[in-house]
């Protein structure tokens, strides 16, 4: 580094007492002002060092190796000089037992942040902004070579001072107090000699003068909970291989093209197991059943695992529940190369109060709203992010580019969308936007903007919203003034048609309403049809357990409800568990019920799922033209009477039809006679009542061919035989 460069010193005499006081006692703003090395207008160089009880205190130059003795200041403050410019050099202490210790000296460093990354952050346009802020063991160069050691950088704009304390330095920060940069707040600190797996969080002075210690926010490992340092991170030496994935990845658009998905707590799926313990018995058990994604629950940092993930404290750290980041790449690789999207579930919408987290960060509101009517979030007792905030949303923005750069993510699902916006959601008190509407207009704008900068950046990744309102334009380019998520799911559907099974089948006739309205509005939105977590937990019972009847009944019930959702138009996803039929609700506290699967029943339920998505990759009538209504022709849709369901599904040309009766009905229905759009055979390529899944075996002997006999509007039709309870699908062969 270059003399010119360096801030010339000040003098001994010069620095106020108080100054030097602070410096001791790690208060001061500017440390590096005082301390480290400074050329003086003489031509001589001062070093200063902070070594409270020490008997002798001598620098030792690097290119020298000449010994510059310092001499006590006040307060622990050491000071010497020499004549040879500015140099590399360590600290050598003796302390009352006459032992040297030797370090080098983390105020000899230039900032490691530089002033492009500055303007980038007060710009709120940092879109790497994990590489700057956080903590990064890293060469930096010192005046002639550089050193191993780690930076440290943290965003604290009301702080009067910041200290770093870690395992380190026994967790006494004064030897290690952090400069300000700049009046936005930013705060670093090189320290040489620190390695990885070093735990260590920010100590703050708050602008009332009290100290609170904080977890870094941008911290890429964490110790397991319930303990809640950041630890620093390896940096990654992970060998990707899924470079055919992410090249075909990018030429693709997985809005249009099949997409089945199978949701899973990591942590409950198989308790006990790691990252790659994951990886290996996911993929085996994957095999079987022809998923094209994998959908994890949040896997960033979070004190409670009751939350499930959903209150996150680590924002840019998977959590150390299952192993360390390099772990969870092995896992996302290992899914890529079996040929699986992996999607991860974010929550940008609100983080817990805990005091060691991002709540009051510096001492007061800082990433969240500091009006309570707007940054509180009743319902789970949560802080809600100021979304109008230029850093907070860089914050958030770049935290989805972290999880799509770092890890290979396909896709993020955005929870509780409508919580964020909307400014009255589940307020009595609320403050209405600039125009007087209940619209989070900042909110908004975030949204926009996560999601443009994620598909402009990543091509093939899906941004999917959990919104469950009639927001209009969830899924519309954000060009147009559309949010700009890829899908939405559709809760309205996963509303109604599970109030709809709920019901005893002899009620059934009397709300056919119920599964035909998501048809009214099945193409305003690109949807995804969930049956998540949400659904079979707290009191509300498993897919199995929402049937009515006996375990035969409850069995083909579920089948039918899966190949109705399988049919109906969106992309799915199902929750683990629910692929056999699992008979509790899920409970994160312990895994699944896996011995049922030696039960046929629930054994032909998990066969029936492996069959639906190899219809859903195969047939292209099942997904080319989902949000399309030209997609959907309907047989037959207001048979109240006999609670039955039909509707044709088709692609482009090329593609077959394909038509499908669901029996709601307990009854078996004979010679029903369906007209179809197309004259010749059609052949049964599912039957939910097959023997295979533990069915009757009845059906249609393998395809039906129509007749000049006019139905239900089409000059065409066939008798069709229907199992009760059962779904019965036919593909037109010509």
């Amino acid at each position: 580094m270059t003399d010119e460069l360096q801030p010339v010193a000040p003098t001994a005499t010069s620095i106020p007492d108080g100054e030097l006081r602070a410096v001791a006692d790690g208060t001061h703003s500017g440390p590096h002002a005082i301390l480290g090395q400074h050329l003086q207008g003489d031509g001589r160089t001062v070093i200063r060092a902070r070594r409270p009880l020490a008997e002798r205190v001598t620098a030792v130059l690097t290119s020298s190796g000449e010994r510059v003795e310092l001499h006590h200041l006040a307060h622990g403050i050491w000071q010497g000089a020499h004549g040879h410019g500015l140099d590399d050099y360590e600290i050598e202490t003796v302390y009352t037992d006459g032992v040297p210790h030797t370090v080098d000296d983390p105020y000899r460093f230039l900032p490691v942040v530089g002033e492009v990354d500055q303007f980038l952050f007060g710009e709120g346009r940092h879109e790497r902004l994990w590489h700057v802020f956080g903590a990064h063991h890293r060469e930096h160069w010192g005046t002639h070579a550089p050193v191993r050691g780690t930076s440290f950088v943290v965003w604290a704009p009301h702080a009067q001072a910041v200290r770093v304390i870690g395992s380190f330095n026994g967790w006494d920060g004064r030897a290690h107090a952090m400069r300000r940069l700049d009046a936005l707040g930013i705060w670093e600190l090189f320290v040489p000699g620190v390695s990885p797996h070093e735990t260590y969080k920010f100590q703050i002075r708050t602008a009332s003068g009290e100290w609170v210690e904080k977890a870094d926010p941008l911290a890429l490992h964490a110790e397991q909970p319930p303990q809640t340092a950041s630890v620093i991170a390896n940096p990654s030496t992970y060998e990707w291989g899924d470079g055919d994935w992410m090249s075909a990845r990018a030429q693709k658009d997985p809005h249009t093209g099949p997409m089945t998905t199978y949701e899973l707590h990591a942590m409950s799926w198989r308790p006990g197991l790691g990252y790659r313990e994951l990886a290996d018995q996911l993929v085996e058990y994957l095999d079987g059943l022809e998923f094209t994604h994998v959908e994890f629950m949040p896997l960033a940092e979070h004190p409670f695992g009751g939350s499930w993930g959903y209150q996150v404290t680590g924002y840019y750290a998977p959590t150390s529940r299952l192993g360390s980041p390099d772990d969870l790449r092995y896992l996302i690789d290992r899914l890529h190369q079996a040929g699986y999207g992996v999607i991860m579930d974010w929550v940008p919408g609100h983080f817990p109060k805990d005091s060691f987290g991002l709540a009051e960060f510096d001492g007061q509101a800082l990433y969240e709203h500091a009006d309570p009517r707007l940054g509180e979030q009743l319902d789970w007792g949560t802080k809600v992010f100021n979304f109008g905030d230029s850093q907070v949303r860089n914050f958030l923005v770049a935290n989805a580019l972290y999880w799509l750069e770092e890890f290979h993510i396909d896709g993020l699902r955005v929870d509780a969308v409508a919580s964020i916006l909307y400014l009255d959601y589940s307020r009595e008190e609320w403050v209405p936007n600039i125009h007087g509407g209940r619209e989070n207009l900042e909110a908004i704008a975030f949204l926009q903007e996560v999601n443009a900068t994620a598909y402009k950046l990543y091509p093939g990744i899906a941004m999917i919203a959990e919104e469950s309102t009639s927001w209009a334009g969830v899924t519309k380019p954000t060009e147009w003034g559309g949010l700009g998520f890829g899908l939405k799911w559709n809760m309205g559907w996963m509303n109604d048609s599970l109030r709809y099974v709920e019901r005893d089948p002899i009620y059934r006739s009397h709300h056919q309403g119920d599964l035909t309205f998501s048809f009214v509005y099945a193409w305003s939105e690109r949807f995804l049809l969930p049956i998540s977590h949400d659904e079979v937990v707290h009191g509300k019972g498993s897919l199995y357990s929402k049937m009515p009847g006996d375990e035969w009944q409850k069995l083909a019930g579920t089948r039918l409800f899966l190949a109705y959702q399988w049919g109906h138009p969106g992309k799915q996803l199902l929750f683990m568990g629910q692929e056999f039929a699992q008979q509790t609700e899920w409970s994160e506290s312990r895994g699944l019920d896996w011995w049922q699967l030696d039960n046929p029943g629930h054994a032909g339920v998990q066969r029936l799922v492996g069959d639906l998505n190899r219809l859903a990759k195969n047939e292209g009538a099942l997904w080319q033209r989902d949000d399309d209504p030209a997609g959907m022709v309907w047989l037959s849709g207001d048979d109240a009477a006999n609670s039955v369901l039909a509707f044709a599904r088709r692609g482009f040309d090329g593609s077959p039809d394909v038509a499908m009766i669901f029996n709601f009905s307990n009854q078996v229905i004979s010679g029903y006679r369906l007209g179809l759009p197309h004259a010749g055979r059609w052949s049964e390529v599912l039957n939910t009542d097959a023997e295979s899944y533990a069915g009757s075996g009845a059906g249609n002997y393998g395809s039906v061919t129509t007749e000049e006999t006019p139905s239900h509007g089409f000059t065409q039709s066939a008798t069709v035989t229907v199992p009760p309870l059962a779904a019965v699908w036919f593909k037109y062969e010509g």
